[in-house]
């Protein structure tokens, strides 16, 4: 949906609108915000399977105006996944696809778990069978096929063919399979049904536990039963960081939530007067330099870092980042990261309670195993570790990666509440960025702000371009400046994909709640 959506009652946005769509019906049954968002994120990791499911970890912000709650379901490095373990074979670096890019746990369940605890603590009451309901419907009766799903299993065919499971799942006499195609997913609607019946312990330390634990141990990953029984969520404190218009909140390391605070900690500071100007897109690419060379140096596993992220959200810190950004010259760039596929599901309830949470399994499909018994799609988060011991983010048994995923909420100075986020790698925190400058401090209404062209420095959905990007929307005038500042530019499509899928939901003060989903993507904004 690109236009914004006025609901008093509640709202979901995904992008997919079978997920929204699955949000709305608990909102209208009664459910809470958290509800609808276990729901929403069900839903979608059967529609959009290429992006998200089960076999991946999760980030949630829970919160009704005070400090969120934040969720952390980041699931760590197996047992067995130890530098030795790759190196001993001679690999270089941990391959990207197959099993043994299978090997960090899985944290989705846990924290759909505990954010249920949470909803239960508020008094939301409807069971997973209620929850699960779409997600199972879906999975039992098929959907048709997606754009995007059809494009990225033609695009990584060759890569993902002979990885185990994935030709029976998204491939059709070795073609992809086509747009439009009913994709029935059987063996994920019994584990959903199981999971309903036996609670969602049983991922961990139960039924589809010892499945998931036969069938990667018998693809060749290291990922082991007592991996799975080890696991379990944790409640972390969120970051937050005061602006000259309110608080913004993100999630803590090992997420990049931190790169997210600093790009608008510094943007406040360079007193821009225009949106989608030279000064505030050139401001923004340069203040996102500034932020991801404080991510790559310091954020991992938050247990093995010796610097508090805090330290750099201070006004002397945020003050002498913003100096060094020159506002007429570009500064180089040469760096190099990852790429990623996720989704942003956000919700919210007339009670005034707001989620913001992030799903991914990495790259699109990612490690592309799917296991035979539970119809699970297994990420490949764990290929962000090196193999250099030296390495900041060195591979280790038990150490949880490094996520470019983490969900935004900010409490604005005038009584707004607001989630939003975007799926996208490195794009990620660029474009909370721009839908927040946009919406929040040059007056954009939310579908404006997400429909606006937008730009990508830095690498997504496994591409190998690290350059900055921007959708040739933008005024050539300001196209024109940013080459002349000195900035690598590459012009792509007018709503480009590769600038991921984005949604925002606010909640004005007299309780109108205002929303909107990506045109980029196939959601939309569902209010009751």
């Amino acid at each position: 949906m690109t236009g914004t959506n006025d609901s008093p009652g509640g709202m979901v946005v995904a992008p997919h609108y079978l997920a929204s769509d699955a949000g709305q019906r608990v909102l209208a049954d009664g459910g809470n915000a958290i509800e609808a968002m276990v729901a929403a994120a069900a839903a979608i990791a059967v529609v959009y399977p290429h992006m998200n499911s089960l076999g991946g970890d999760n980030f949630f912000l829970i919160g009704d105006g005070g400090t969120p709650l934040a969720i952390d379901a980041c699931g760590g490095a197996a047992a067995a996944a130890s530098i030795d373990y790759y190196q001993s074979s001679g690999a270089r670096t941990i391959p990207s696809r197959g099993p043994e890019a299978a090997l960090t746990v899985a944290g989705v369940a846990s924290g759909w778990q505990m954010a249920l605890a949470e909803s239960r603590r508020r008094g939301g009451t409807l069971p997973l069978s209620r929850l699960f309901e779409d997600a199972i419907h879906h999975a039992k009766n098929g959907t048709a096929v997606s754009g995007t799903l059809h494009r990225n299993a033609a695009e990584k065919r060759s890569e993902l063919e002979d990885v185990s499971g994935f030709a029976q799942t998204f491939l059709t006499d070795g073609r992809a399979i086509a747009e439009g195609a009913i994709l029935k997913l059987p063996a994920l609607a019994a584990t959903f049904e199981h999971l309903a019946k036996a609670g969602l312990e049983d991922f961990y330390r139960g039924d589809v536990a010892r499945a998931i634990a036969t069938d990667l141990g018998a693809v060749g990953s290291p990922i082991a039963l007592t991996d799975l029984e080890g696991f379990r969520a944790l409640k972390v404190d969120p970051l937050a960081l005061k602006l000259s218009c309110g608080t913004i909140h993100n999630l803590p390391p090992p997420t990049q939530g931190l790169a997210s605070l600093i790009i608008l900690g510094l943007f406040d500071r360079l007193g821009v007067g225009k949106a989608d100007s030279f000064p505030y897109v050139h401001g923004l690419v340069e203040a996102t330099k500034c932020a991801f060379e404080v991510r790559d140096t310091i954020i991992t596993d938050p247990a093995f870092m010796t610097a508090d992220p805090r330290s750099f959200l201070t006004s002397k810190a945020l003050d002498d980042m913003a100096a060094r950004i020159d506002p007429a010259r570009a500064q180089p760039w040469p760096k190099v990261a990852e790429g990623g596929d996720t989704v942003w599901l956000g919700a919210s309830d007339k009670d005034g309670l707001a989620v913001s949470m992030i799903q991914s399994i990495y790259w699109e499909f990612g490690s592309g195993v799917v296991l035979p018994q539970t119809g699970i799609v297994w990420q490949n988060r764990g290929i962000s570790f090196s193999l250099d011991p030296d390495s900041h983010n060195a591979l280790m048994p038990g150490r949880r990666p490094f996520h470019t995923i983490q969900p935004a909420m900010a409490r604005l100075d005038d009584g707004r509440l607001m989630v939003y986020g975007c799926m996208g790698g490195e794009g990620q925190p660029q474009t909370q960025a721009a839908i927040f400058t946009r919406h929040v401090l040059y007056g954009q209404e939310i579908h404006e702000a997400i429909n606006a062209p937008r730009w990508l420095l830095g690498r997504t959905w496994g591409n190998s371009q690290s350059n900055l990007r921007l959708e040739s929307r933008f005024d050539p005038a300001v196209i024109d400046a940013m080459r002349a500042a000195g900035h690598d530019i590459d012009l792509v499509g007018d709503f480009d994909e590769v600038m991921g899928h984005a949604g925002a939901i606010v909640r004005q003060p007299d309780g109108a709640i205002l929303g909107a989903s990506d045109p980029r993507c196939d959601g939309s904004a569902a209010g009751v």
